[in-house]
């Protein structure tokens, strides 16, 4: 079993706390996209953050003076969006690290997969920026396969806690041997289930430490999640779709 998380666009180093383990699998991949967007111009790269002067100042400065191979932070460290800070990766204890690394995978648009221990550096680049270039323009053409075939070598379960920006790279290479299963975690609006951005984030990180803590192997026992007053609700899931609605 696999568990498959977004990244997040804002990211801190921290190379005191936890050292990293390795390399990320497709660093060579990342140096090509290192290399093209070192050649474009901040006027053009700001076009693809689709960001603030500020942000886009810091951002285009770091592609300049980015290097790939030193002070590394552990990617699930680096990452500060809402979903981590409620996974508390700061403050899992050993044999729930050991979890993680086991079977959580985070996707990238600029390092296509990222094990938890992975060495990463600080960037902003998004799975739907478009490059703007003849020969390199949308990041799902530049990955293709390449994430779903290194997940699917690895498990014929995945547990979807992505958005669907990242998700769609691993789910439109699905084959018959996989089976995916997208948890959902919305309130009932009317007769429909609807998921608040800020709120499913929340829930995707307290799932994430809810399995870590429970060392869940059996995909059927993340049904009992109950944190932040979701329940699972058998009636409106199906084999692929768990869906968790506030009580």
């Amino acid at each position: 079993m696999k568990i498959i998380i977004s990244p997040a666009k804002k990211m801190k180093v921290d190379t005191d706390s936890l050292d990293y383990n390795q390399l990320p699998e497709f660093i060579e991949d990342t140096q090509v996209l290192l290399e093209y967007l070192k050649k474009l111009s901040y006027e053009k790269l700001k076009s693809i953050w689709k960001c603030s002067d500020k942000i886009a100042t810091l951002n285009y400065e770091r592609i300049q003076k980015m290097d790939l191979y030193r002070n590394l932070t552990p990617a699930i460290l680096s990452f500060e969006g809402i979903q981590y800070q409620y996974m508390g990766s700061g403050v899992f204890d050993v044999d729930e690290f050991q979890y993680l690394q086991s079977h959580l995978r985070i996707l990238s648009g600029f390092y296509g997969i990222l094990c938890p221990f992975d060495g990463v550096v600080p960037y902003r680049l998004e799975m739907q920026s478009k490059l703007k270039g003849e020969d390199l323009n949308s990041l799902y053409d530049f990955w293709g396969s390449k994430l779903a075939d290194n997940l699917f070598s690895e498990s014929n379960c995945i547990i979807n806690l992505a958005s669907k920006e990242y998700s769609k790279c691993i789910s439109k290479y699905l084959d018959k041997k996989t089976r995916f299963i997208t948890c959902v975690f919305g309130e009932m609006v009317g007769e429909k289930v609807v998921q608040k951005g800020t709120l499913a984030k929340m829930a995707r990180g307290e799932m994430v430490r809810f399995m870590a803590e429970e060392q869940i192997e059996d995909v059927e026992n993340i049904k009992k999640f109950h944190r932040l007053n979701y329940a699972f609700i058998d009636e409106l899931s199906d084999e692929n779709t768990y869906v968790f609605l506030k009580k």
